[in-house]
C-alpha cells in the first residue's frame, strides 16, 4: 500500500489518524532545481522503508515538474550515492 503523502509548502508529509505528522521530506526551490534538505521519519515507522518512499515520491514529483534535485540531506545524499542506477539522472551536491 502506498502512503498518502500530503503536499504542503516545500514538503511532502504523512500524518497519522490523530493528524500528527509522522514523516516528511522537505526541499527548497532554487530555479530549475530543488534542494532536498531534510528527511524525518517517526521512530514508530523506522525500518519500514518510509524514508525511501518519501524520497521516491519527491523524485517522481520533481521529474513531472521537470526539475532536478540537489541532495543536501544526508539521507538523500547517501541514497543517491548508493543507488546510482536508480537516481543516476538526478544531480546531487554533497554538502557534508
Amino acid at each position: 500500500m502506498t502512503p498518502e503523502f500530503i503536499k504542503e509548502e516545500n514538503a511532502y508529509r504523512l500524518y497519522n489518524e490523530d493528524n500528527e505528522m509522522i514523516a516528511e521530506i522537505t526541499y527548497q526551490p532554487q530555479g530549475e532545481y530543488v534542494v532536498a534538505d531534510h528527511t524525518f521519519v517517526d521512530p514508530s515507522l523506522r525500518g519500514q522503508g518510509m524514508a525511501g518512499k518519501l524520497l521516491d515520491h519527491l523524485v517522481s514529483e520533481m521529474e513531472q515538474a521537470g526539475k532536478q534535485i540537489k541532495a543536501q540531506c544526508p539521507y538523500v545524499v547517501k541514497k543517491f550515492a548508493e543507488q546510482p542506477e536508480k537516481y543516476g539522472a538526478i544531480d546531487y551536491d554533497n554538502h557534508e
